[in-house]
């Protein structure tokens, strides 16, 4: 039952990584084609900042579940938070001090992307 619950939980937050994924393309598609490729490879880099480390989370925070391993799902939790926010750290320095973005571009698709899970209940039903 454990490992039902651990999957059905990955395959809810990989379905979630993804439709970040679609909204960073669609951004970037968009910047894109109104202001040239700088500005949308700068949007896809903060599109990637955000969708990347959330997808390290789910992968990590889903890897246990059960009352049994109720001590292993905190952990796991905890290690994938704390995972996140230090990759999301080191990519928006590799943005800015390597990639030269542009900051506009890279930060409304940053927002953009992690406004998608406050709307997630209007795009899925639950099961």
């Amino acid at each position: 039952m454990s490992k039902v619950l651990a999957r059905r939980g990955r395959r809810s937050a990989y379905r979630l990584v993804l439709l970040q994924a679609a909204v960073a393309g669609c951004v970037s598609l968009f910047f894109f084609a109104m202001w040239g490729v700088q500005y949308g490879l700068s949007a896809l880099a903060g599109g990637a900042i955000a969708v990347l480390p959330n997808f390290v989370f789910a992968t990590l925070a889903f890897s246990h579940s059960g009352a049994q391993a109720s001590g292993k799902v905190v952990r796991s939790f905890f290690l994938g938070e704390a995972v996140k926010l230090l990759l999301t750290i080191v990519l928006f320095s590799l943005a800015f001090g390597l990639m030269k973005s542009s900051f506009m571009p890279l930060f409304v698709c940053y927002l953009l992307v992690l406004i998608v899970p406050w709307t997630v209940p209007l795009h899925f039903k639950q099961n």
